[in-house]
């Protein structure tokens, strides 16, 4: 089937969800490598042009062929896109006196590409590169406070560009700006019907396996729960295992619920494993959070390759299965120019070997995590399963912050910078930096991402919500993955988990990671940090803040938790931050 538009990569996080989005609405698109020749595209009806993490004035940045700009196909470009756009036709792009990461509100001119905002003004900015002055032949159709080009149009040549990212969920209008792309100035018309999904995700599980069986490490959340019940479906239940790994780094009561599951599925093949002494032998005295998640991840296969040769699963009988989504590839550098934002434990180079090999099926590869839900539902699989919130695949280890040395807390016109670094996610680029902390709670999401915005060496913004100790008497203290640690991190996350059930703000959120940092006094080392945030596929995400009484109800009872010191509540977007701290 030939794409009406392509996609050209240029490194983004997001430009596989552009591609999804533009077949959401019923037209069949494709992601191709930037530097694809206009000759390749001449029967496309429109090109977009992703975002990503270059400048345009660096040597080795991606580039396009400047003929698809004089072919006569509409051409949008998105963040990176539309400075490349400006640098090959004449403009001015140069380094902005600040980035601008999270929500704005662009103030737009009429245009075929704003039609039917209706008011919608609020957007999404990843960006610290900015288009100083438009190309000859180009108009400035959107403007927001830190950006004086958010959007330009040549209507006559039909060449658009936008700063911000239509194809995420947070900017409101986002989808219609795409539509009105693709079927107001490309003429697009639908020919994509997404409905008949799991019959064509069967079909393929049953061609990819053969007469092979597949084997599970699975682990009760969405995605692998979805894989797993997709080759169930497909091959039987005589031809798929599964294996629930207990890496000692689950939350409390997890292995039951697991167990429950399967059990509901109907797999007559499904066992537990408990590894958590070799998992957690490996891990002492790490702090590095991509070590950690590599560690993890070669002890995921080491374990694999142990359970696969005991039961004789490595004969040409059998494939391996695993529950990746896009947003797993994407975040550990799997597209061509994509930065790595942290390695996820299923892309490391082992499981890398036995992709390589042919000895892994992937069912859900190319979809996000609300296209995961919608196929679960689908095949008829439980709220209690569809419905729970993601958790990571290293498990509380990277939920779990270690610090090698002690530090102070330092105080900044702002707040306090915490020697804490988390990681983030800045213009499609990794970072990895201190956490600014603000003793006023609450201080709102939008106020967060400004302070983050004009302070370079932070990533994240947190509030004290309560504490044992005044911030300055606090500190950052040597601390390790110990079990001590541990025990106080999942007790923390099961009484997150439990107020946030029985109060019904967990149905109002799409994830609530909570988290352990290596802060306070000796008599109380550590404190958490609570993370709710509101997403649909995880590649953006808005903190959200709970209600007082909430909260309130929710720090009495972590901090009565011995060696806990002081509660934090992190208010921060994605971007600049990730929704996991490491």
């Amino acid at each position: 089937m030939r794409p009406q538009i392509t996609v050209l990569d240029a490194g983004g996080q997001y430009c596989h969800l552009i591609a999804r989005k533009v077949r959401d609405l019923g037209v069949y698109a494709e992601v191709w490598p930037s530097e694809t020749p206009a000759a390749e595209l001449q029967h496309r009806k429109g090109i977009i042009i992703s975002g990503g993490p270059s400048s345009v004035y660096e040597p080795d940045s991606p580039r396009i062929d400047p003929e698809i700009l004089r072919q006569g196909a509409p051409v949008l470009g998105i963040c990176y896109g539309l400075q490349l756009m400006a640098h090959l036709l004449g403009g001015s792009v140069r380094k902005g006196d600040k980035g601008e990461y999270g929500l704005a509100r662009l103030s737009a001119a009429p245009s075929p590409l704003f039609e039917n905002l209706r008011g919608r003004t609020q957007v999404w900015m990843s960006h610290r590169d900015v288009v100083e002055s438009a190309p000859p032949g180009f108009v400035i159709i959107g403007a927001t406070s830190t950006c004086a080009v958010a959007a330009m149009a040549d209507p006559d040549r039909r060449l658009y560009g936008v700063q911000f990212h239509p194809e995420v969920v947070h900017t409101a209008a986002g989808l219609d700006i795409l539509s009105n792309f693709i079927f107001r100035i490309c003429g697009c018309e639908q020919d994509w019907n997404p409905t008949a999904q799991v019959s064509e995700l069967e079909q393929r599980i049953r061609d990819l396996a053969g007469d092979r069986k597949v084997f599970f490490f699975v682990s009760g959340g969405v995605d692998s729960t979805v894989a797993f019940t997709l080759c169930f479906r497909a091959l039987g239940p005589e031809r798929v295992y599964g294996t629930y790994v207990d890496t000692g780094l689950m939350r409390e009561g997890e292995t039951e619920f697991v167990r429950g599951v399967f059990e509901r599925i109907g797999s007559k093949h499904f066992r537990v494993e408990d590894a958590s002494r070799s998992f957690l032998a490996r891990l002492r005295g790490v702090s590095d959070p991509e070590q950690k998640r590599h560690i993890i991840g070669e002890e995921f296969v080491a374990v694999q390759d142990r359970i696969l040769q005991e039961g004789h699963f490595l004969d040409g009988r059998w494939i391996l299965g695993q529950g990746t989504i896009y947003p797993d590839t994407i975040e550990s550098g799997g597209t061509v120019k994509a930065d790595v934002i942290k390695t996820h434990h299923n892309r490391v180079p082992g499981i890398q070997r036995l992709i390589d090999a042919g000895r892994i099926i992937e069912p859900l590869s190319s979809f996000y995590k609300d296209e995961v839900r919608r196929i679960g539902r689908q095949l008829g699989l439980a709220g209690d399963v569809l419905d729970r919130h993601p958790f990571p695949g290293p498990g509380l280890a990277i939920r779990c912050l270690c610090s090698n040395e002690a530090a102070s807390f330092r105080r900044a016109a702002e707040g306090w910078i915490a020697p804490v670094h988390s990681v983030g996610v800045q213009g499609d680029s990794r970072s990895y930096r201190p956490v600014l902390v603000v003793e006023s709670f609450p201080s709102t999401p939008d106020e967060a991402a400004d302070l983050v915005n004009r302070i370079a060496e932070i990533n994240r913004v947190v509030a004290l919500a309560a504490s044992h100790q005044p911030l300055a008497r606090m500190s950052v203290l040597p601390a390790s993955l110990s079990d001590e640690r541990l025990a106080r991190l999942r007790r923390a996350d099961a009484v997150v988990r439990t107020l946030s059930l029985e109060s019904g703000f967990d149905a109002h959120i799409w994830q609530f990671p909570v988290v352990l940092i290596p802060a306070g006094v000796p008599q109380r080392p550590d404190s958490i940090v609570l993370r709710p945030v509101d997403s649909v596929d995880g590649m953006t995400a808005a903190a959200v803040v709970m209600d007082h009484g909430l909260l309130n109800r929710m720090t009495e009872k972590i901090l009565a938790i011995p060696g806990i010191c002081a509660v934090f509540y992190d208010l921060s977007n994605k971007p600049p931050a990730t929704i996991e701290w490491e």
